[in-house]
Protein backbone atom coordinates (compact mmCIF):
# COMPACT_ATOMS: atom_id res chain seq x y z
CA UNK A 1 0.00 0.00 0.00
CA UNK A 2 3.21 2.48 -0.08
CA UNK A 3 7.03 5.86 0.89
CA UNK A 4 9.89 6.54 0.66
CA UNK A 5 12.16 9.42 1.43
CA UNK A 6 14.94 7.61 -0.35
CA UNK A 7 18.35 7.39 -0.71
CA UNK A 8 19.07 5.25 -3.98
CA UNK A 9 22.17 3.32 -3.53
CA UNK A 10 22.83 2.29 -7.09
CA UNK A 11 25.88 -0.52 -7.47
CA UNK A 12 26.14 -1.10 -11.27
CA UNK A 13 28.95 -2.47 -13.35
CA UNK A 14 29.58 -0.47 -16.29
CA UNK A 15 27.56 2.87 -15.24
CA UNK A 16 28.99 4.57 -18.67
CA UNK A 17 26.90 1.83 -20.59
CA UNK A 18 23.85 3.99 -19.12
CA UNK A 19 24.94 6.83 -21.70
CA UNK A 20 24.17 4.70 -24.25
CA UNK A 21 21.42 5.06 -26.47
CA UNK A 22 19.49 1.73 -27.18
CA UNK A 23 18.77 1.10 -31.06
CA UNK A 24 15.19 1.04 -32.40
CA UNK A 25 15.02 -2.69 -32.44
CA UNK A 26 15.61 -2.76 -28.56
CA UNK A 27 13.65 -0.15 -27.89
CA UNK A 28 10.80 -2.18 -28.85
CA UNK A 29 11.99 -5.09 -27.55
CA UNK A 30 9.59 -6.18 -24.30
CA UNK A 31 11.37 -5.79 -20.73
CA UNK A 32 10.13 -9.04 -18.88
CA UNK A 33 9.24 -8.22 -15.10
CA UNK A 34 9.17 -10.83 -12.47
CA UNK A 35 7.36 -10.62 -8.55
CA UNK A 36 5.88 -11.90 -6.13
CA UNK A 37 3.07 -9.08 -6.08
CA UNK A 38 -0.47 -10.02 -6.25
CA UNK A 39 -3.46 -8.30 -7.74
CA UNK A 40 -6.73 -8.21 -6.23
CA UNK A 41 -8.94 -6.59 -8.74
CA UNK A 42 -8.59 -4.95 -12.13
CA UNK A 43 -11.02 -2.31 -11.03
CA UNK A 44 -9.67 0.71 -8.67
CA UNK A 45 -12.89 0.65 -6.57
CA UNK A 46 -12.49 -2.70 -5.05
CA UNK A 47 -8.63 -3.10 -4.60
CA UNK A 48 -6.32 -1.01 -2.08
CA UNK A 49 -2.99 -3.41 -2.07
CA UNK A 50 0.92 -2.51 -3.09
CA UNK A 51 0.25 -5.06 -6.23
CA UNK A 52 -2.77 -4.27 -7.83
CA UNK A 53 -1.58 -0.37 -6.98
CA UNK A 54 1.50 -1.20 -8.96
CA UNK A 55 -0.66 -2.20 -11.84
CA UNK A 56 -3.13 0.93 -11.62
CA UNK A 57 -0.21 3.59 -12.13
CA UNK A 58 0.91 2.11 -15.34
CA UNK A 59 -2.35 1.66 -17.13
CA UNK A 60 -4.44 4.25 -15.04
CA UNK A 61 -3.95 7.92 -14.53
CA UNK A 62 -5.21 10.06 -11.17
CA UNK A 63 -4.66 13.90 -11.54
CA UNK A 64 -1.16 13.92 -9.63
CA UNK A 65 1.40 12.14 -9.32
CA UNK A 66 4.97 11.64 -8.29
CA UNK A 67 8.05 12.37 -9.54
CA UNK A 68 11.24 9.85 -9.06
CA UNK A 69 11.87 10.83 -5.30
CA UNK A 70 9.59 13.31 -4.95
CA UNK A 71 7.63 13.88 -1.91
CA UNK A 72 5.11 16.25 -3.45
CA UNK A 73 2.61 15.54 -6.23
CA UNK A 74 2.74 17.27 -9.51
CA UNK A 75 0.01 16.93 -12.36
CA UNK A 76 -0.66 13.91 -14.47
CA UNK A 77 -4.31 14.04 -15.57
CA UNK A 78 -4.61 17.72 -14.35
CA UNK A 79 -2.89 20.84 -15.56
CA UNK A 80 -3.02 22.84 -12.32
CA UNK A 81 -4.87 21.56 -8.40
CA UNK A 82 -4.69 23.88 -5.95
CA UNK A 83 -6.34 24.92 -2.33
CA UNK A 84 -8.00 28.01 -3.28
CA UNK A 85 -7.58 31.18 -1.76
CA UNK A 86 -5.06 29.50 1.50
CA UNK A 87 -8.02 27.06 3.06
CA UNK A 88 -8.25 23.30 3.14
CA UNK A 89 -11.86 22.14 2.78
CA UNK A 90 -12.30 22.72 -1.01
CA UNK A 91 -9.61 21.34 -3.50
CA UNK A 92 -10.04 22.02 -7.38
CA UNK A 93 -8.41 20.91 -10.37
CA UNK A 94 -8.26 21.75 -14.12
CA UNK A 95 -8.21 18.74 -16.47
CA UNK A 96 -6.20 18.65 -19.29
CA UNK A 97 -8.19 18.94 -22.52
CA UNK A 98 -6.31 16.13 -24.67
CA UNK A 99 -6.66 12.73 -22.40
CA UNK A 100 -8.79 9.71 -24.21
CA UNK A 101 -9.91 6.75 -23.46
CA UNK A 102 -9.20 3.81 -25.53
CA UNK A 103 -12.66 3.66 -27.04
CA UNK A 104 -12.04 7.17 -28.34
CA UNK A 105 -14.24 8.97 -25.83
CA UNK A 106 -12.03 12.43 -24.07
CA UNK A 107 -12.19 12.41 -20.63
CA UNK A 108 -13.96 15.08 -19.21
CA UNK A 109 -14.39 15.88 -15.46
CA UNK A 110 -17.36 14.25 -15.00
CA UNK A 111 -15.07 11.28 -15.30
CA UNK A 112 -13.14 12.36 -12.38
CA UNK A 113 -15.86 13.08 -10.35
CA UNK A 114 -18.04 9.91 -11.30
CA UNK A 115 -14.26 7.76 -9.79
CA UNK A 116 -14.07 8.94 -6.70
CA UNK A 117 -17.90 8.89 -6.52
CA UNK A 118 -18.12 5.06 -6.98
CA UNK A 119 -14.95 4.37 -4.65
CA UNK A 120 -17.07 5.82 -1.80
CA UNK A 121 -20.12 4.39 -2.52
CA UNK A 122 -18.83 1.01 -3.22
CA UNK A 123 -17.10 1.07 -0.08
CA UNK A 124 -15.33 -2.22 -1.05
CA UNK A 125 -14.34 -4.38 2.15
CA UNK A 126 -10.66 -4.52 1.02
CA UNK A 127 -11.08 -1.26 -1.56
CA UNK A 128 -9.68 1.83 -0.83
CA UNK A 129 -12.92 4.25 0.15
CA UNK A 130 -10.78 4.72 3.65
CA UNK A 131 -8.59 6.64 2.39
CA UNK A 132 -11.10 9.01 0.88
CA UNK A 133 -12.85 9.85 4.50
CA UNK A 134 -12.29 13.48 4.36
CA UNK A 135 -14.20 13.69 1.27
CA UNK A 136 -17.93 15.11 1.33
CA UNK A 137 -19.11 15.32 -2.54
CA UNK A 138 -17.12 15.98 -6.27
CA UNK A 139 -18.49 18.64 -8.48
CA UNK A 140 -17.80 18.59 -12.27
CA UNK A 141 -18.14 21.53 -14.85
CA UNK A 142 -16.28 20.76 -18.05
CA UNK A 143 -12.49 20.43 -17.31
CA UNK A 144 -13.51 21.68 -13.66
CA UNK A 145 -13.22 19.25 -10.71
CA UNK A 146 -13.92 20.99 -7.42
CA UNK A 147 -13.45 18.42 -4.19
CA UNK A 148 -15.51 19.11 -0.98
CA UNK A 149 -13.84 18.34 2.30
CA UNK A 150 -15.81 17.17 5.65
CA UNK A 151 -12.65 18.88 7.24
CA UNK A 152 -9.31 20.68 6.47
CA UNK A 153 -7.16 18.28 5.06
CA UNK A 154 -3.78 18.82 3.85
CA UNK A 155 -2.92 15.81 2.84
CA UNK A 156 -5.85 15.39 0.31
CA UNK A 157 -3.58 15.92 -3.17
CA UNK A 158 -1.67 13.03 -1.65
CA UNK A 159 -4.53 10.61 -1.97
CA UNK A 160 -5.53 12.13 -4.81
CA UNK A 161 -2.13 10.75 -6.36
CA UNK A 162 -2.68 7.35 -5.49
CA UNK A 163 -4.33 4.50 -7.05
CA UNK A 164 -7.54 5.60 -5.02
CA UNK A 165 -7.52 8.19 -7.14
CA UNK A 166 -7.44 6.31 -10.84
CA UNK A 167 -9.88 7.57 -13.25
CA UNK A 168 -12.13 5.44 -15.30
CA UNK A 169 -14.19 5.67 -18.67
CA UNK A 170 -17.82 6.59 -16.78
CA UNK A 171 -19.37 4.73 -19.66
CA UNK A 172 -17.73 1.54 -19.21
CA UNK A 173 -17.92 1.13 -15.36
CA UNK A 174 -20.72 0.68 -13.17
CA UNK A 175 -21.80 3.21 -11.01
CA UNK A 176 -22.68 1.05 -7.92
CA UNK A 177 -20.79 -2.47 -7.87
CA UNK A 178 -17.17 -3.80 -9.24
CA UNK A 179 -16.42 -4.27 -12.98
CA UNK A 180 -15.34 -7.84 -13.63
CA UNK A 181 -13.36 -9.31 -16.47
CA UNK A 182 -9.64 -9.01 -18.00
CA UNK A 183 -10.09 -5.52 -19.53
CA UNK A 184 -9.57 -2.12 -18.10
CA UNK A 185 -9.97 1.25 -19.38
CA UNK A 186 -7.79 4.11 -18.57
CA UNK A 187 -5.15 6.64 -19.78
CA UNK A 188 -2.26 5.71 -18.29
CA UNK A 189 1.19 5.36 -20.34
CA UNK A 190 0.14 1.62 -20.77
CA UNK A 191 -2.78 -0.11 -22.51
CA UNK A 192 -3.36 -3.29 -20.96
CA UNK A 193 -3.75 -5.76 -23.91
CA UNK A 194 -3.82 -9.08 -21.93
CA UNK A 195 -4.16 -10.32 -18.42
CA UNK A 196 -4.28 -14.07 -16.54
CA UNK A 197 -4.63 -13.96 -12.84
CA UNK A 198 -1.55 -14.70 -11.07
CA UNK A 199 0.31 -15.39 -14.59
CA UNK A 200 1.18 -12.47 -16.30
CA UNK A 201 0.02 -8.98 -17.36
CA UNK A 202 0.83 -7.79 -20.82
CA UNK A 203 1.53 -3.95 -21.37
CA UNK A 204 1.81 -2.19 -24.41
CA UNK A 205 3.03 1.94 -24.88
CA UNK A 206 -0.45 3.76 -25.01
CA UNK A 207 -0.25 6.08 -27.83
CA UNK A 208 -2.69 8.79 -26.62
CA UNK A 209 -1.18 9.20 -23.38
CA UNK A 210 -0.59 12.71 -22.28
CA UNK A 211 0.77 13.39 -18.53
CA UNK A 212 3.93 13.62 -16.57
CA UNK A 213 6.30 10.88 -18.34
CA UNK A 214 7.66 9.14 -20.62
CA UNK A 215 5.82 6.11 -22.33
CA UNK A 216 8.60 3.19 -22.08
CA UNK A 217 9.26 -0.04 -23.37
CA UNK A 218 6.72 -2.81 -23.71
CA UNK A 219 6.41 -4.70 -20.41
CA UNK A 220 5.33 -8.21 -19.38
CA UNK A 221 4.82 -8.79 -16.16
CA UNK A 222 5.06 -11.98 -13.90
CA UNK A 223 3.56 -12.81 -11.88
CA UNK A 224 4.94 -16.19 -9.12
CA UNK A 225 3.84 -17.69 -6.52
CA UNK A 226 6.50 -16.87 -3.65
CA UNK A 227 9.73 -15.76 -3.71
CA UNK A 228 11.60 -19.16 -4.26
CA UNK A 229 9.48 -19.51 -7.84
CA UNK A 230 10.83 -15.76 -8.65
CA UNK A 231 14.35 -16.76 -7.94
CA UNK A 232 13.88 -19.79 -10.10
CA UNK A 233 12.35 -17.55 -13.19
CA UNK A 234 15.60 -15.24 -12.73
CA UNK A 235 18.12 -18.15 -12.62
CA UNK A 236 16.60 -19.49 -15.67
CA UNK A 237 16.68 -15.91 -17.20
CA UNK A 238 13.05 -15.98 -17.27
CA UNK A 239 12.69 -12.19 -16.26
CA UNK A 240 15.17 -9.53 -17.15
CA UNK A 241 13.59 -7.83 -13.92
CA UNK A 242 13.53 -9.12 -10.72
CA UNK A 243 11.59 -7.07 -8.04
CA UNK A 244 9.05 -7.58 -4.93
CA UNK A 245 10.46 -9.83 -3.60
CA UNK A 246 13.42 -12.30 -4.20
CA UNK A 247 14.12 -14.60 -0.73
CA UNK A 248 15.97 -12.83 1.81
CA UNK A 249 19.15 -14.83 1.34
CA UNK A 250 19.20 -14.15 -2.17
CA UNK A 251 19.08 -10.55 -1.74
CA UNK A 252 22.10 -10.69 1.57
CA UNK A 253 24.28 -12.57 -1.61
CA UNK A 254 23.72 -9.85 -4.51
CA UNK A 255 26.78 -8.80 -5.45
CA UNK A 256 27.49 -5.78 -7.15
CA UNK A 257 30.37 -6.59 -9.09
CA UNK A 258 28.71 -9.17 -10.93
CA UNK A 259 28.85 -8.41 -14.73
CA UNK A 260 25.57 -10.54 -15.60
CA UNK A 261 23.22 -7.80 -13.96
CA UNK A 262 22.69 -4.29 -12.28
CA UNK A 263 21.78 -4.95 -8.75
CA UNK A 264 19.49 -1.00 -6.96
CA UNK A 265 19.24 -0.91 -3.18
CA UNK A 266 17.21 1.98 -1.81
CA UNK A 267 16.48 2.95 1.52
CA UNK A 268 13.07 1.84 1.85
CA UNK A 269 9.69 3.08 3.98
CA UNK A 270 7.68 -0.14 3.37
CA UNK A 271 6.78 -1.46 6.72
CA UNK A 272 5.56 -5.10 8.01
CA UNK A 273 3.36 -5.33 11.38
CA UNK A 274 1.59 -7.75 13.47
CA UNK A 275 -2.37 -6.61 13.46
CA UNK A 276 -4.66 -7.98 16.27
CA UNK A 277 -7.87 -8.03 16.59
CA UNK A 278 -9.54 -6.04 19.15
CA UNK A 279 -13.16 -6.92 19.94
CA UNK A 280 -15.00 -8.35 22.39
CA UNK A 281 -14.77 -11.65 20.99
CA UNK A 282 -11.27 -12.06 19.96
CA UNK A 283 -8.92 -13.57 22.84
CA UNK A 284 -6.55 -10.86 22.08
CA UNK A 285 -9.45 -8.24 23.36
CA UNK A 286 -7.20 -7.68 26.55
CA UNK A 287 -4.97 -4.72 26.37
CA UNK A 288 -3.14 -6.45 28.72
CA UNK A 289 -2.73 -9.61 26.87
CA UNK A 290 -1.36 -7.48 23.44
CA UNK A 291 0.99 -5.94 25.51
CA UNK A 292 2.18 -9.25 27.17
CA UNK A 293 3.07 -10.00 23.39
CA UNK A 294 4.91 -6.67 22.84
CA UNK A 295 6.99 -7.63 25.82
CA UNK A 296 7.78 -11.07 24.08
CA UNK A 297 8.91 -10.08 20.11
CA UNK A 298 12.62 -9.86 19.54
CA UNK A 299 13.11 -7.78 16.47
CA UNK A 300 16.24 -8.25 16.16
CA UNK A 301 16.50 -12.16 16.27
CA UNK A 302 13.60 -11.98 13.32
CA UNK A 303 15.34 -9.70 10.68
CA UNK A 304 18.73 -11.08 11.34
CA UNK A 305 17.45 -14.83 10.69
CA UNK A 306 14.29 -14.72 8.92
CA UNK A 307 15.80 -11.93 6.42
CA UNK A 308 19.17 -12.33 6.50
CA UNK A 309 19.67 -8.79 7.78
CA UNK A 310 18.17 -7.26 4.38
CA UNK A 311 15.11 -5.46 6.74
CA UNK A 312 15.98 -3.24 9.94
CA UNK A 313 13.98 -3.77 13.44
CA UNK A 314 11.25 -1.20 13.92
CA UNK A 315 9.99 -0.03 16.95
CA UNK A 316 7.32 2.93 16.01
CA UNK A 317 4.39 2.35 13.61
CA UNK A 318 5.91 5.86 11.27
CA UNK A 319 8.96 4.01 9.70
CA UNK A 320 12.53 5.96 9.91
CA UNK A 321 13.61 8.75 7.65
CA UNK A 322 9.59 10.49 8.00
CA UNK A 323 8.48 13.23 9.72
CA UNK A 324 7.31 12.03 13.02
CA UNK A 325 8.91 9.09 13.28
CA UNK A 326 9.64 7.95 17.20
CA UNK A 327 10.98 4.34 18.93
CA UNK A 328 7.67 4.66 21.25
CA UNK A 329 7.67 0.75 21.37
CA UNK A 330 11.57 0.43 22.12
CA UNK A 331 10.90 3.32 24.88
CA UNK A 332 7.88 1.23 26.18
CA UNK A 333 8.80 -2.39 25.67
CA UNK A 334 12.86 -1.87 26.00
CA UNK A 335 13.90 -5.56 26.32
CA UNK A 336 12.31 -8.93 26.10
CA UNK A 337 10.90 -10.06 29.21
CA UNK A 338 8.30 -13.14 30.05
CA UNK A 339 7.99 -12.25 33.79
CA UNK A 340 6.66 -8.99 32.88
CA UNK A 341 4.56 -10.60 30.37
CA UNK A 342 3.26 -12.94 32.86
CA UNK A 343 2.52 -10.38 35.81
CA UNK A 344 0.01 -8.52 32.24
CA UNK A 345 -1.67 -11.83 31.95
CA UNK A 346 -2.12 -12.90 35.61
CA UNK A 347 -3.92 -8.98 35.60
CA UNK A 348 -5.83 -9.50 32.59
CA UNK A 349 -7.47 -12.57 34.53
CA UNK A 350 -7.06 -14.34 31.46
CA UNK A 351 -6.25 -18.52 31.13
CA UNK A 352 -2.68 -19.46 30.35
CA UNK A 353 -1.51 -19.94 27.50
CA UNK A 354 -3.48 -17.68 25.67
CA UNK A 355 -4.40 -19.45 22.56
CA UNK A 356 -5.40 -17.53 19.30
CA UNK A 357 -5.31 -17.99 15.44
CA UNK A 358 -2.38 -15.98 13.01
CA UNK A 359 -3.15 -15.76 9.51
CA UNK A 360 -0.55 -14.56 7.09
CA UNK A 361 -0.67 -14.34 2.84
CA UNK A 362 0.56 -17.26 1.20
CA UNK A 363 3.53 -16.41 -1.29
CA UNK A 364 3.78 -12.70 0.65
CA UNK A 365 8.01 -12.97 0.64
CA UNK A 366 8.88 -14.52 3.77
CA UNK A 367 5.82 -14.73 5.51
CA UNK A 368 5.81 -18.43 6.32
CA UNK A 369 8.94 -18.18 8.15
CA UNK A 370 8.58 -15.15 9.71
CA UNK A 371 4.98 -16.67 11.48
CA UNK A 372 6.94 -19.78 12.65
CA UNK A 373 9.61 -17.50 13.88
CA UNK A 374 6.81 -15.03 16.12
CA UNK A 375 4.99 -18.70 16.82
CA UNK A 376 8.46 -19.38 18.39
CA UNK A 377 8.91 -16.65 20.68
CA UNK A 378 5.78 -16.51 21.37
CA UNK A 379 5.33 -19.84 23.17
CA UNK A 380 8.83 -20.10 24.42
CA UNK A 381 7.25 -17.83 27.17
CA UNK A 382 4.66 -20.48 27.75
CA UNK A 383 2.31 -17.78 28.07
CA UNK A 384 0.97 -18.12 24.29
CA UNK A 385 -0.61 -21.13 22.21
CA UNK A 386 -0.76 -19.45 18.59
CA UNK A 387 -2.69 -21.63 15.50
CA UNK A 388 -0.50 -20.51 12.23
CA UNK A 389 -2.16 -20.90 9.21
CA UNK A 390 -1.82 -19.30 5.69
CA UNK A 391 -3.94 -18.42 3.40
CA UNK A 392 -4.20 -16.88 -0.20
CA UNK A 393 -3.86 -13.59 -1.13
CA UNK A 394 -7.31 -12.83 -1.55
CA UNK A 395 -8.82 -14.94 1.00
CA UNK A 396 -6.35 -13.28 3.39
CA UNK A 397 -8.01 -10.03 2.63
CA UNK A 398 -11.28 -11.29 3.58
CA UNK A 399 -10.78 -12.70 6.73
CA UNK A 400 -9.19 -10.25 8.33
CA UNK A 401 -11.67 -7.45 6.58
CA UNK A 402 -14.42 -9.76 8.41
CA UNK A 403 -12.41 -9.92 11.81
CA UNK A 404 -11.89 -13.82 11.49
CA UNK A 405 -8.51 -13.70 12.09
CA UNK A 406 -7.23 -12.80 15.96
CA UNK A 407 -3.77 -12.01 14.38
CA UNK A 408 -2.18 -11.11 11.26
CA UNK A 409 0.94 -10.25 9.80
CA UNK A 410 0.58 -7.46 7.10
CA UNK A 411 3.59 -5.35 5.24
CA UNK A 412 2.43 -1.98 4.46
CA UNK A 413 3.73 0.06 1.46
CA UNK A 414 2.66 3.48 2.01
CA UNK A 415 0.03 5.20 -0.31
CA UNK A 416 2.26 8.29 -0.15
CA UNK A 417 5.40 10.27 0.98
CA UNK A 418 3.60 11.20 4.40
CA UNK A 419 3.15 10.10 8.21
CA UNK A 420 -0.49 10.19 7.92
CA UNK A 421 -0.09 7.37 5.39
CA UNK A 422 0.88 5.08 8.81
CA UNK A 423 -1.93 6.69 10.63
CA UNK A 424 -6.07 6.49 9.67
CA UNK A 425 -5.56 3.48 7.48
CA UNK A 426 -3.85 1.56 10.04
CA UNK A 427 -5.12 2.38 13.70
CA UNK A 428 -7.92 5.21 13.11
CA UNK A 429 -11.27 4.19 13.58
CA UNK A 430 -12.47 1.90 11.00
CA UNK A 431 -9.12 1.42 9.89
CA UNK A 432 -8.54 -0.45 6.15
CA UNK A 433 -6.52 -2.99 8.58
CA UNK A 434 -10.24 -3.56 10.32
CA UNK A 435 -8.34 -4.39 13.54
CA UNK A 436 -11.85 -3.04 15.70
CA UNK A 437 -9.65 -0.64 17.38
CA UNK A 438 -10.58 3.03 18.10
CA UNK A 439 -9.49 5.79 19.95
CA UNK A 440 -10.54 9.44 20.52
CA UNK A 441 -7.06 10.29 21.04
CA UNK A 442 -5.78 8.75 18.06
CA UNK A 443 -8.65 10.20 15.69
CA UNK A 444 -7.96 13.63 17.19
CA UNK A 445 -4.06 13.31 16.53
CA UNK A 446 -4.84 12.71 12.69
CA UNK A 447 -7.10 15.34 12.27
CA UNK A 448 -4.99 17.77 14.63
CA UNK A 449 -2.09 16.69 11.62
CA UNK A 450 -4.01 17.29 8.56
CA UNK A 451 -4.92 20.93 9.39
CA UNK A 452 -1.46 22.08 8.89
CA UNK A 453 -0.36 22.72 5.30
CA UNK A 454 3.25 22.58 6.35
CA UNK A 455 4.04 19.59 7.08
CA UNK A 456 7.40 19.35 8.95
CA UNK A 457 4.48 21.07 11.77
CA UNK A 458 3.28 17.56 12.59
CA UNK A 459 5.48 16.00 14.47
CA UNK A 460 4.13 16.43 17.92
CA UNK A 461 0.64 15.14 16.74
CA UNK A 462 2.20 11.98 15.01
CA UNK A 463 4.79 11.57 18.36
CA UNK A 464 1.58 11.63 20.48
CA UNK A 465 0.08 9.03 18.02
CA UNK A 466 2.56 6.88 18.23
CA UNK A 467 2.94 6.89 21.99
CA UNK A 468 -1.02 6.46 22.43
CA UNK A 469 -0.33 2.83 19.77
CA UNK A 470 2.36 1.66 22.25
CA UNK A 471 -0.03 1.95 25.27
CA UNK A 472 -2.93 0.50 23.57
CA UNK A 473 -1.12 -1.95 21.02
CA UNK A 474 -3.44 -3.00 18.00
CA UNK A 475 -0.51 -3.80 16.48
CA UNK A 476 2.86 -4.52 16.47
CA UNK A 477 5.80 -2.90 14.46
CA UNK A 478 8.60 -5.10 13.05
CA UNK A 479 10.19 -4.28 10.49
CA UNK A 480 11.18 -1.59 7.61
CA UNK A 481 12.02 -2.97 4.57
CA UNK A 482 15.14 -2.12 1.97
CA UNK A 483 14.15 -2.01 -1.87
CA UNK A 484 15.68 -3.96 -4.23
CA UNK A 485 15.55 -4.05 -7.99
CA UNK A 486 17.68 -6.53 -9.90
CA UNK A 487 17.83 -6.65 -13.45
CA UNK A 488 20.31 -7.75 -16.07
CA UNK A 489 22.92 -6.03 -17.36
CA UNK A 490 21.01 -5.04 -20.53
CA UNK A 491 18.50 -3.46 -18.63
CA UNK A 492 18.65 -0.14 -17.55
CA UNK A 493 16.35 2.33 -15.53
CA UNK A 494 15.89 0.02 -12.43
CA UNK A 495 16.79 2.77 -9.66
CA UNK A 496 13.68 4.49 -10.76
CA UNK A 497 11.36 1.58 -10.86
CA UNK A 498 10.08 2.11 -7.04
CA UNK A 499 10.81 4.35 -4.43
CA UNK A 500 8.25 3.38 -2.22
CA UNK A 501 5.86 6.19 -2.51
CA UNK A 502 3.01 4.30 -4.43
CA UNK A 503 4.48 4.52 -7.96
CA UNK A 504 5.43 1.41 -9.80
CA UNK A 505 7.55 3.35 -12.57
CA UNK A 506 7.82 0.28 -15.56
CA UNK A 507 8.09 3.41 -18.19
CA UNK A 508 11.50 3.83 -16.53
CA UNK A 509 13.19 0.59 -17.80
CA UNK A 510 14.67 0.56 -21.16
CA UNK A 511 17.21 -1.23 -22.94
CA UNK A 512 20.96 0.24 -22.93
Amino acid sequence: MRILVALLVLAVVGVGGWQLMPSQEDSEATITVGTTDTITSLDPAGAYDAGSWALFSNVFQSLLTYEPGGVSPVPDAARSCSFPKGGLTTYTCELRDDLTFPSGRKMTAEDVKFSFDRVKKINADVGPASLLSTLKSVDADGLKVTFHLTTPDATFPFKVATGAGSIVDHTRYPADGLRTGTSVDGTGPYTLTSYTKGKRADLEPNGRYRGAVKTGAPVELRYYADPDALEKGWKAKEVDVATRQLPPAVLASLNASDPDMRVSEADSSDTRNLYFNTRASSPLHSVDVRKAMAWLVNRERLAATVYDGTVDPLYSLVPAGLTGHTTSFFDTYPTQSAAKARTLLQQAGVSIPVSFTYGYGLGSGAAEAEAKELKRQLEASGLFKVNVKGYEWTDFQKRWASGKLDAYAVGWVADYPDPDTYAGPLVGTDSTMNTGYSSKAVDRYITDSQQYADRSQVADDFKNLQQTVADDVPVIPLWQRKEYVVSDAGVGGGQYLADGNGVFRLWSLDWI
